[in-house]
């Protein structure tokens, strides 16, 4: 390109490299859209659990020693509703989408990523029924699992959806989408939450059944969004994934961006097992740091403050709709985080968002714990105004999280992989998300028991963790073609270089061998 110079993949005028001819289409927004709905029934059945647990109907018909407890005048603020079963309710979804993942990843691969999409939501609906309409424990965790499974299958596909469909220069952005619709999904459980803890003694089944709205918006709107054109072509239709992504670019000139996607399925096919293949040479910095990502998103301490919260706020000494309307409060500032996330991330880049909010997570869980260690102690009330700061603080540490480790911890996975290995690796980190999430909901409130205010120090280590290995180890990735980022970002990196020292032989037979079909118009 006239004017500009490439160096290690960078142009001489400091931005990236010219990308493909694309215009953001209507096609692309309203499919990310539909497609982001997903999302928003993650981000339901993330919230709605830990409002359903604070309502003394639920409590007293699945959990009755922990209704007894919870009203006990001496009892242990900090053990109140340490309980394995109620903790179970909320962790069994996750270990239910582990396996759930792994099947999702050969659908997505062998049928594609739009039905991988319906699939969840038949999941999700029926999980919301069979909640809705729970007369005892099973009941209600055959439920959570079912739901479990709709996350494992929407978890997996629509985040590769929306970045397999995505410009490069507004992947990031349009990927956040999925981010964004948690938060709302989460932000309305909380409200819904709110108004049905008076409704007795039937309120939290309106609660939990509520999540059959958004599966029957993603069923139907499922049928409409297109199929990605990488998945068509790697299935063989190639003339079908060449329209489509015409279709979605707004331009005829898609030849570069087709011949890449070719070129990618090409040296896919050299590979017959994919999860074999996962843990070779050149693949294995995207693992660890993909697989890391998720390990850090959940010991942000997020998960504990999400789930949890109106049972945090009871512990202080909150009223039951006093908790709820003040973790309503909490999670309004999760969506306007993640606007900004989408408006910043293909500006500034990932590592920067991820290391100013490692360093603002950090201050607010020592806050939080501070106060907590001083205030807090085994059967008193925390004072009104300490109360206020800890919110304070809590919608800081969520702002930070939702425009940086939350939507990034699934936006840089699902666009580093390289084609062949793609669907399983989104399999291994939505896996180790959802254990690390099982993890720490399983634990959260016993370890608020044992450890008490020390708790909110133990995320705060991870913190400091997590932001010096955003500093050191995990390159940039804005506005990078996806099937590009090996050559573009990984050989470029100061550590993972050293990984790709036979990746150029191994591609350059590849591309020898499909010379023809790079050719093709």
């Amino acid at each position: 390109m006239p004017g500009f110079t490439k160096v290690n993949g960078v142009t001489s005028d400091g931005g990236a490299p010219p990308d493909f001819p694309a215009k953001l289409t209507k096609q692309v927004v309203v499919c990310t859209i539909i497609a982001a709905v997903g999302g928003f029934m993650f981000g339901y059945d993330l919230g709605i659990s830990g409002g359903v647990t604070s309502m003394d109907s639920f409590l007293m018909k699945f959990f009755p020693t922990v209704y007894v407890k919870k009203h006990q005048a001496k009892a242990n603020n900090y053990c109140k509703y340490s309980n394995q079963y109620l903790q179970l309710f909320t962790s069994s979804l996750y270990l239910a989408a582990i396996v759930a993942s792994f099947f999702a990843s050969l659908i997505s691969k062998k049928y594609g990523r739009k039905p991988t999409i319906q699939v969840a939501s038949i999941f999700f609906f029926a999980g919301a029924i069979l909640n809705a309409a729970a007369q005892n424990l099973a009941m209600l965790i055959a439920g959570r699992m079912l739901l479990g499974a709709g996350v494992g299958f929407g978890n997996q596909a629509v985040p590769l959806f929306i970045s397999e469909i995505a410009p490069p220069r507004y992947r990031g952005g349009l990927n956040i989408c999925f981010q964004l619709l948690i938060t709302f999904g989460i932000l309305s459980a909380n409200i819904i939450n709110y108004f049905t803890s008076k409704l007795h003694p039937h309120g939290w089944r309106i609660s939990l059944g509520g999540a059959a709205v958004p599966a029957i918006v993603l069923l139907i709107g499922s049928i409409i969004i297109v199929e990605t054109p990488t998945s068509l072509i790697d299935r063989g239709r190639k003339e079908k994934g060449l329209s489509t992504l015409k279709k979605i670019r707004g331009v005829d000139d898609v030849g570069k961006e087709y011949a890449e996607i070719l070129s990618a399925v090409g040296l896919a096919k050299q590979y017959k097992h994919p999860y074999r293949n996962l843990v070779s040479l050149y693949n294995r910095p995207q693992l660890i740091c993909g697989s890391l990502l998720q390990f850090f998103q959940q010991f942000t301490g997020i998960t504990a403050v999400m789930f949890y919260a109106p049972v945090l706020f009871l512990t202080m000494g909150f009223g039951d709709n006093a908790s709820l309307f003040a973790a309503v409060m909490a999670n309004i500032v999760k969506p306007i985080g993640t606007v900004v996330a989408i408006l910043v991330v293909d500006r500034v880049g990932r590592r920067v968002l991820l290391v100013e909010a490692a360093i603002q997570m950090l201050i607010s869980q020592c806050a939080i714990g501070g106060i907590l260690a001083v205030h807090l102690k085994t059967t008193n009330v925390v004072p009104k105004h300490y109360c206020v700061a800890v919110i304070f603080f809590i919608c800081v540490f969520l702002a930070g999280f939702a425009w940086s480790w939350g939507p990034l911890g699934w936006l840089i996975p699902s666009e580093t992989f390289p084609l062949e290995t793609r669907s399983s690796a989104l399999f291994i980190t939505v896996s180790m998300n959802m254990f690390f999430t099982f993890i720490i909901a399983q634990s959260f409130l016993t370890m608020l028991c044992t450890m008490r205010s020390g708790i909110f120090f133990f995320f705060a280590f991870w913190l400091v963790v997590m932001g010096l290995f955003a500093i050191f180890l995990l390159p940039e990735t804005k506005g990078i073609p996806i099937d590009e980022m090996i050559d573009r970002v990984w050989k470029k990196h100061w550590f993972w270089k050293r990984y790709y020292k036979d990746y150029d032989a191994r591609k350059g037979q590849q591309e020898l061998q499909d010379k023809p079909l790079g050719n093709c118009k």
